[in-house]
């Protein structure tokens, strides 16, 4: 299915200008990252969904406007309903499922807002809802806005029905003793900002922080406490009170510059340049060749934004026709392993990048050590005992060390000692001679060495004494003959810094360009963050694919392409407060799937179906597609499938209540089986509790005379009595409630609960038997599949990938 003429006009207009990377060489023509400047319109799933429930927005419904009264809307809300048919329809559905003809405001409210917002990926569970809300368990919008949110999440996959309720507080009674206490606390805790803005304060963020501790507590009753109380402690309303406050205007956010100037606190400004000397001994090593490089700290996985880093600096150097080297930045002995160093060489030659030199910073310490005793002896360095909290305290009082101007050969002698081990760790650094009354705090004197008894993964135990990150990395781009450095925004202000040491050595200066971060919702991107969910096993190690590490996303089944194509869709720019949503990823990666992974069938939470009409030894082998466009002439794009006596389709897809807007099984209705044929219900059998069914029986059309609309996935036992292959599955959604938990203080507590589910007893079709790690599969109807590294020929493990919904492709970027 394609977007509509004017639908697609309609996305192009929302679709931010990606600004890519321009960079100007200093020594060269002035040159353009060349790329798209419009991101590819998006396509929505060629994958063909079928689906259980919706539609009901198609159909017409009569409704008189005395039903909806009868709810207890008011009558605009009445009349209004009436106009739009999608609404009236959905309404209708959802009174037939209520089975009532009245009730009272408050549940007739609330039936509103499911007609009106009801997630259509889980339209199965809705009669579940309306009886909850029918029976007053879900009494009020707090909770059936957390019951919305949590059938989202759940999709058509089967309803546990404990952490439902435990997520929209049902059976939860607030009193109104309790409230009252809430809103006396909340008061007391805002009484300075209440007196001062009187009854101008946010009455609706009092009413937020009650509703913190109590989300199921009667909003109009809190709303009423707080009111009486805010009387009581302020009174009468003045004259003052009544007047309006003038509302502040927004400043308009500074425009972000290039920084290619460098102010000192004494008033003289410094432009970064090099001489005609150093710049032709630089062009005779590089012979004109655009130089980048990937610098990585080997400190853990990496994860997509060094994804975004690798597109840069290795595609710089690529459509430049240059080179780029992969250097370890392994300044940090205490940090670093030899893993990690494998791992990230591993994954850059995974995702599609050949590196032109693999170097490490520690390969050059001989090099910087020598330099640094260059800077002593200039006079811009020095030996500094002070402790970090000393340090710190004299940085932001500007105030210079006590050891600042000692003798130059003092530095040099005590250098020394620190080298060959003879000063303890952290009694002494050695820091630039810099500018300590610059605004600019990385112009502070930064440490430039410290002690580490710490022996280093690749350099061994020859050194105690190690770079910083500020002194080294300025110095090897230098070394190397870098043309550009690219680094991300948050090392905008430590440009001065560079450039500062290179030109206190002479050194060759290379053109320094930042751009933004990735940002992605509802996970986390900082590296500590990342190490402390690994090492507090919060999840199951760097790879875990609900983690967004390069090497999670492969276990998920992500393909470094997919990856590619979304960083290239979201372009490179100078802006730093954008949050991507994770739904755009999942839509590059559902555009490759839907292209590269065959069908198959799988059923999650098999229900028992027994084919009366078919005799017990009968099996019919029947062809099912890998592809939604197989040439039937082609045997290869096909695989078989057995239908036997014993069928299983998802218990989801069973219901006992029929309704117009279910396309699923139900007493006495048809459902066709997908490339088999139609089967009606005939009889249900009930297990020792009334309400569990353990199996039903059904008919089958042989002629398919029978035209039902619902078509379902199932599978068959191969062979009378045997049972299907049985395959473990994993469900994964976010990682993190919140969109963006790295802005919480207790982010830890956002974790997702319900980010990981395990399904044990899965039945897949029998050409999933020799399904191996690298195979990718659309399971109809539930999504995109990939085979887990813990899958043995014994156990087939898969990962759901990503959903077939495509929220991105429906509404455009996000």
């Amino acid at each position: 299915m394609r977007i509509p003429a004017k639908k697609r006009k309609k996305i192009r207009t929302q679709q931010k200008p990606l600004h890519y990377l321009s960079l100007h060489l200093s020594h060269l023509e002035a040159s353009r990252f060349t790329s798209s400047s419009r991101s590819p319109e998006p396509e929505p799933e060629a994958a063909e969904e079928m689906g259980t429930g919706g539609g009901e927005g198609d159909k017409s419904a009569a409704l008189p406007l005395e039903a909806l009264l009868a709810l207890g809307l008011d009558q605009r809300t009445a009349e209004n309903a009436l106009v739009n048919s999608k609404v009236t329809a959905n309404l209708a559905a959802v009174i037939a499922e209520a089975g009532i003809s009245g009730c009272d405001k408050t549940v007739g409210n609330l039936l509103y807002t499911v007609a009106t917002k009801y997630p259509t990926n889980a339209l199965v569970h809705r009669p579940v809802l309306i009886d909850y809300i029918v029976s007053t368990k879900i009494k009020n919008p707090a909770q059936l806005d957390a019951a919305l949110s949590f059938l989202t999440n759940t999709g058509p996959d089967s309803l546990d029905t404990g952490k439902f309720e435990e997520a929209c507080g049902v059976g939860v009674v607030v009193s109104i003793e309790e409230i009252k206490s809430t809103v006396n606390e909340v008061l007391k805790h805002n009484m300075e900002a209440i007196l001062e803005q009187r009854y101008h304060i946010n009455v609706g963020n009092l009413c937020g922080q009650v509703r913190k501790m109590h989300p199921w507590g009667d909003a109009k009753a809190t709303k009423d406490e707080i009111d009486k109380k805010l009387a009581e402690i302020l009174g009468p309303k003045t004259d003052a009170d009544n007047v309006k406050p003038v509302k502040k205007k927004k400043e308009k956010a500074a425009k972000v510059e290039v920084h290619t100037e460098i102010f000192y606190s004494d008033g003289n400004i410094w432009r970064a340049h090099n001489s005609k000397e150093i710049l032709e001994k630089h062009l005779k090593a590089t012979g004109g060749k655009v130089m980048t490089r990937f610098p990585p700290e080997p400190n853990g996985y990496l994860h997509i934004g060094h994804a975004k880093a690798m597109f840069i600096d290795f595609g710089l150097a690529k459509e430049r026709n240059g080179h780029c080297y992969l250097r370890f930045d392994d300044t940090n002995p205490e940090a670093e392993k030899k893993e990690y160093i494998d791992h990230i060489q591993e994954i850059v030659h995974w995702m599609g990048w050949e590196p032109y030199k693999v170097t490490y910073t520690s390969d050059y310490f001989q090099a910087l050590y020598e330099h640094a005793v260059e800077l002593i002896r200039k006079g811009l360095a020095y030996v500094d005992h002070q402790t970090a909290e000393e340090i710190k305290e004299y940085r932001e009082k500007k105030m210079n060390s006590p050891w600042r101007d000692r003798p130059i050969e003092e530095s040099l002698k005590l250098f020394e000692d620190m080298r060959r081990g003879l000063i303890a760790e952290g009694a002494a650094t050695l820091r630039m001679k810099q500018d300590m009354q610059n605004d600019n705090k990385n112009m502070s004197d930064l440490i430039a060495y410290r002690i580490k008894f710490t022996p280093h993964p690749h350099a061994g135990d020859k050194w105690c004494i190690y770079p910083s990150y500020d002194y080294a990395h300025c110095m090897v781009d230098s070394l190397e003959n870098i043309t550009h450095s690219l680094c991300t925004l948050e090392f905008d202000i430590r440009r001065p810094s560079y450039y500062w040491l290179l030109v206190a050595l002479g050194l060759y200066q290379p053109y320094v360009w930042e751009y933004s971060r990735l940002n992605i919702s509802n996970t986390v991107m900082s590296k500590r963050k990342l190490n402390r969910l690994v090492t507090e096993k919060w999840v199951d190690g760097w790879d875990d694919p609900r983690l967004l590490t390069l090497a999670g996303l492969r276990r998920r089944g992500v393909s470094s392409t997919a990856i590619n194509s979304f960083i290239r869709g979201i372009g490179i720019t100078r802006s730093d407060n954008s949050l991507i949503r994770v739904d755009r990823l999942e839509y590059h990666i559902r555009e490759e799937l839907n292209k590269t992974a065959s069908r198959a069938m799988v059923v999650l939470n098999p229900l028992k179906v027994v084919i009366t009409n078919l005799e017990d030894e009968k099996v019919i082998d029947l062809d099912g597609k890998m592809w939604p466009d197989a040439p039937a002439d082609d045997a290869s794009s096909y695989y078989k499938v057995p239908f036997s006596r014993i069928v299983y389709i998802e218990k989801t897809d069973f219901r006992l209540k029929d309704s117009k807007d279910y396309y699923g099984l139900a007493p006495g209705k048809s459902a066709l089986l997908r490339y088999a044929f139609p089967i009606k219900c005939t009889e249900v059998v009930y297990g020792d509790n009334p309400d569990e069914i353990i199996e039903i029986r059904a008919e089958y059309d042989p002629s398919k005379t029978t035209k039902p609309k619902g078509v379902l996935h199932w599978v068959a036992q191969p062979a009378p009595g045997v049972e299907p292959l049985k395959v473990e599955v994993r469900l994964f959604d976010k990682l993190f409630l919140s969109e963006n938990p790295a802005e919480l203080e207790d982010w830890l507590g956002d974790l997702n609960p319900n980010s990981k589910e395990v399904i044990k007893g899965a039945y897949a079709v029998p050409s999933l038997a020799t399904a191996v790690l690298g195979d990718k599969f659309q399971f109809e109807r539930l999504g995109y599949f990939a085979v887990d590294t813990d899958s043995t020929p014994e156990n087939i493990v898969f990962n759901r990938t990503v959903t077939l919904r495509d929220s991105y492709g429906k509404a455009g970027p996000k």
